[in-house]
This record gives structure tokens, C-alpha cells and sequence, in this order.
């Protein structure tokens, strides 16, 4: 493996991704959280007091018969303890009239369109608050937390438009609520009973993962490397889906347990188009090849 990154042999500074990190609320330490180490031997994560906060919603998931129950009642109790329309149009206020609120449905759909507008920032920094991952990318690379690129993500994330309605403690329920069903019988994921799922992600370029190293086999055209990912990204289960997005196409080992969403979490709403399955982030061992 080489002693340098990437970056420093272009003369770059590396990101302020790989040598900040904030304090998480997981009971994991970010740096550890972080590394290949923790993806190769991974141990659960939950956010400090979501379950106990929301204990009956657990309680009754415990009874549920299929995933698809499971579902709806998730669903049903978000809609009523945030005051979630399905149609993501918000709810109505005390004069009748229709009022925005900020819903973990609206952000999930705006990252699955864009994943660097708003929703993206928000759901960056909950991650970046939760996890204590700092995001490498944000329509451009993070480098510096002193720099026009971190001020323009910074004011996303904290956008009034979508820093309202408890917006936190919804990504936390969906977190928690995808962790139950990973370790519910019949979750519907490949590799069923294993601690990682292969997945793939598309890129054109290296610029928003960062090389933090190679590991010296090579073969066929692929190369293994560890990139350091942003604190939040999407890969899918499909290889040709992947294939639509770049040239070079990632393979992960990713750990479930660093699973925030993933395809059929919710088959009430279309997303599972791109089959996304949306990851926490840090150091992960890659494979890449080039079509």
C-alpha cells in the first residue's frame, strides 16, 4: 500500500474529512466508526435514547406478522407523531389552510433526485451530528471548514425550509426502524443471515471519494483501494444499474449495520427504482474496474 494519498502527491491538502470528526451519538467512536477496521468486524449501532424515547412504536413492531405490516405501521405512527401527509404536501395548521413540514419522505426523495441540493445537506448533517462523519463532498469537494464550499453546505443543512418538524428525530426513527427490520427475519436483502451486503456504486471520477490508499494486487483491470467515502452515500445491489452512473464501477463489502435505508424499507412509496440503498460512510475497502 502506498505511503502517500492521492491527494498529497497532487500537492493537495487532504479534506478536512480525514483528520476532523465530531462527537457522535452511537456509543462508537467516529474515528473507529470510520475505518476499515470497524467495517470488517462491525458492531450494532443505535442512536442513544430512540428506541426508549419511542418504545410503544418498537413494542408494536414486535407483533407485526411480514415486512409489510411492519411497514405500515411505521409509516402510519410517523404520519401521526409528525404530522406527515403520504402526499408529502405537509398538513393542514389551525386556520385550515396546508402547512409545510419538513418529512424524513421529502428528504429521501430529494436525495434520491439530487443528493448535493438541500435534502442532501440535511440529511449530511444529521449524519455528521449522529455519526460524527464530516461529509467529504457537497457539490464540490470539503476541503477546508474555512472556505465558501462549507458555508454554502452549512447554510443548506441548517435551511429553515427543511430544519423544522423535529426533522432529527425522524432520520433517527428511520435508522433504528431499518436496523429492526435488518434483524428481523425475512428483511428481503441478499445474503441473508450475513453480517455485509456487496453493493456497487457508478462514479466518472475520483473527485468525490478520496484515495486514502492501494493495496498492491491488481488484476484483470481492477485495482483494490480504500477510499475514504462522504459521510452519507448511496450505492445499489444491481451492477448494471451502477453501470448507468460512471465508468468505474465500486464494489463494497458494506456492513448492515451502517444501513439507513435501503430499497423495499418502504414499499409504499417508489423508491425503489435505482435499487438505493443508503449508507453511512468513512474508509472502505473497494474494488474498482472500469467498463
Amino acid at each position: 500500500m502506498s505511503d502517500e494519498t492521492d491527494n498529497e502527491k497532487a500537492g493537495e491538502p487532504a479534506p478536512v474529512a480525514q483528520r476532523v470528526y465530531r462527537a457522535g451519538m452511537v456509543r462508537v467512536s467516529p474515528a473507529f466508526l470510520g475505518s476499515t477496521a470497524f467495517n470488517a468486524s462491525p458492531e450494532p449501532l443505535h442512536i442513544s435514547g430512540t428506541r426508549e424515547q419511542h418504545a410503544a412504536l418498537f413494542g408494536r413492531l414486535e407483533e407485526t406478522r411480514s415486512a409489510d405490516d411492519a411497514a405500515t405501521l411505521f409509516q402510519d405512527y410517523m404520519a401521526e407523531t409528525f404530522g406527515i401527509s403520504p402526499d408529502f404536501r405537509g398538513a393542514p395548521g389551525a386556520d385550515g389552510r396546508q402547512r409545510f413540514r419538513s418529512s424524513y419522505l421529502r428528504l429521501l426523495k430529494g436525495w434520491m433526485f439530487c443528493s448535493n441540493r438541500a435534502e442532501g445537506a440535511v440529511l449530511k448533517g444529521w449524519a455528521e451530528s449522529r455519526f460524527g462523519l464530516l461529509p467529504t463532498y457537497h457539490a464540490e469537494p470539503l476541503k477546508r471548514l474555512a472556505s465558501e464550499a462549507w458555508t454554502n453546505y452549512a447554510e443548506q443543512k441548517l435551511s429553515t425550509r427543511f430544519q423544522n418538524n423535529m426533522i432529527h428525530e425522524q432520520l433517527d426513527l428511520l435508522f433504528e426502524f431499518c436496523q429492526w427490520s435488518l434483524a428481523r427475519p425475512g428483511a428481503g436483502l441478499p445474503d441473508a443471515g450475513c453480517a455485509h451486503l456487496t453493493l456497487y456504486r457508478g462514479v466518472n471520477d475520483f473527485e468525490e471519494h478520496h484515495i486514502v490508499g492501494r493495496c498492491d494486487s491488481r488484476a484483470a483491470g481492477r485495482r483494490t483501494v480504500i477510499l475514504r467515502l462522504n459521510n452519507l452515500v448511496s450505492f445499489t445491489n444491481d451492477r448494471n444499474i451502477a453501470c448507468q452512473f460512471g465508468d468505474h464501477i465500486l464494489e463494497a463489502r458494506v456492513p448492515r449495520v451502517k444501513l439507513v435505508f435501503f430499497r423495499d424499507l418502504l414499499p409504499r412509496y417508489p423508491f425503489q427504482g435505482e435499487g438505493e440503498y443508503l449508507v453511512i460512510g468513512g474508509d472502505y475497502l473497494v474494488t474498482s474496474s472500469i467498463l
